[in-house]
């Protein structure tokens, strides 16, 4: 669907099908919202506080729906408490409910209203994220979608060209999650991130590809994607005057299809591994939402794109890969290859482009579900201010995040070698797995005294099958903290 915001509620009242959406209290005679009858006139909202009395919301949120005439207006009704590990905002309970709504053609229009103003960016984004854009369906519905928010007083809240972007970005890496692996391998993934920042002021592009790759040390994205038909490569964007105030790097795991090497994965664990680019997705699309809203800092993009296929030159177990860092790496899973691009990525971040943060994101593990699940990414992090700044962000955007301990102390030694510096995969996968696949990365910054946060959303960034566009609006609001 095609999202548009206005700027005053007409598309509300025309709208074929109408969702509305309220915290629970909203529609008792004590919390009733003003917002109702001043923006979907007497008969709409009489319906909706009747259906907003009858949806029962749990914990998550449930909705009721009748028709008004020809009109179909849905109400969903939000629980008035959430834990203090969820947004405020009940940013999911809001996709959930938009998606679960069948917006999926014709004329139709949400109205969000809102505890609080400060919810407007998780708000819409939930929306915007509930509505996948991709499809390859031979007879795929269409339609508009009017997205407004309004206060319970029944103040329409105006969607800022700044918070357009954060919803266009979000959809935008949804689709690049959700496009097949033969229409998206590493080149044609660069092409698209080259279309996505065309035109963006300032922004300047470069490429770093297939054997050129070893020529500037990274290793370990050579080998990962060295057997694939599209060439392994290292995208490098940045914005903002160099040598002023700090510099911020986006770093991100872009493998774009991951059969698993030579350590072959099984049937029903390679369907879905499209997916292992949402990293990638997530930080293009944080860096073009900072790079056209005005970058605050300056900031540097590095996507590291890799196909993990198979092939007579794939890299094999019992290979040693000498790495951007210096360090060399026994290779004893060539399914643990993510950590290989992010380890080179981040240590030419810091020890090239000079940044002094860096912020990596990846579908990293799978161990990530298991430790904090589908909805929160897992953040690990050298330093408190970028934790702090990773878990204020996820609680302010909706995509949610919890922390998970940084202990090089205690996990450096899964990886021990007896050849090379280290393993590229743990000994013992029952001990912090999720932690230890950090803990590699960081290891290849030693030196650097850059301040490093991780972001794990192999989970949030892909359910039940699709993209969710899971990062975009976390990493934005992380950097924007931090610069």
């Amino acid at each position: 669907m095609k999202l548009t915001f206005p700027r005053d509620g007409k598309p509300l009242a025309s709208a074929d099908h109408l969702l509305v959406i309220a915290p629970q209290g909203a529609f008792g005679p004590r919390g009733r919202a003003a917002a109702f009858e001043k923006l979907l006139g007497k008969d709409a909202a009489a319906l909706a506080i009747r259906l907003g009395g009858e949806a029962t919301p749990g914990l998550l949120g449930g909705s009721a729906t009748s028709l008004l005439g020809k009109r179909r207006i849905t109400v969903a009704a939000l629980p008035d408490e959430v834990s203090r590990a969820n947004c405020s905002a009940r940013a999911e309970s809001i996709r959930k409910v938009t998606a679960a709504a069948g917006l999926g053609k014709g004329k139709a229009a949400v109205l969000v209203v809102l505890d609080d103003t400060t919810h407007l960016l998780p708000a819409i984004n939930a929306v915007g994220r509930a509505l996948p854009t991709f499809t390859r369906k031979s007879k795929a519905a269409s339609g508009t979608l009017a997205v407004a928010a309004a206060t319970r007083a029944g103040k329409l809240l105006a969607v800022g060209k700044e918070l357009e972007t954060v919803v266009h970005h979000a959809r935008e890496a949804a689709r690049l999650v959700d496009t097949p692996p033969t229409d998206l391998d590493p080149a044609a993934l660069a092409r698209e991130a080259k279309s996505l920042l065309r035109g963006i002021r300032g922004v300047t592009v470069k490429e770093i590809v297939g054997e050129a790759l070893l020529a500037k040390g990274l290793g370990g994205i050579h080998a990962v994607g060295r057997t694939a038909r599209s060439a392994p490569r290292m995208l490098i964007a940045s914005v903002g005057r160099a040598n002023k105030g700090r510099h911020i790097a986006l770093v991100g795991k872009g493998v774009t299809y991951d059969t698993g090497g030579l350590h072959l994965k099984m049937r029903g664990a390679m369907e879905t591994m499209k997916g292992d680019m949402g990293g990638a997705a997530a930080v293009l699309g944080a860096f073009a939402t900072l790079a056209r809203n005005g970058a605050p800092c300056r900031l540097s993009l590095v996507l590291c794109l890799a196909e993990n296929a198979i092939g007579p030159a794939s890299y094999k177990p019992d290979d040693v890969l000498t790495m951007h860092s210096g360090k060399t790496v026994e290779i004893n899973n060539t399914d643990a290859e993510g950590r290989l691009l992010l380890a080179d990525g981040c240590s030419y971040a810091a020890r090239v482009l000079g940044a002094d943060t860096i912020l990596d994101a990846a579908t990293l593990t799978g161990a990530q579900g298991i430790a904090t699940g589908d909805l929160h990414a897992a953040v690990v992090s050298n330093d408190d201010a970028v934790e702090r700044a990773l878990l204020d962000a996820g609680r302010a955007s909706g995509d949610l995040t919890w922390p998970l301990p940084f202990a090089p102390e205690f996990y450096r030694s899964e990886f021990q070698s007896p050849i090379a510096d280290m393993r590229n995969s743990v000994k013992n996968r029952a001990n912090a797995q999720s932690s230890c696949a950090a803990i590699f990365v960081h290891w290849h910054l030693d030196g650097t005294e850059v301040r490093w946060g991780h972001v794990d959303l192999a989970f949030p960034a892909f359910r039940q099958d699709r993209g969710t566009g899971f990062g975009v609006a976390l990493l934005a609001d992380a950097a924007q903290r931090l610069a």
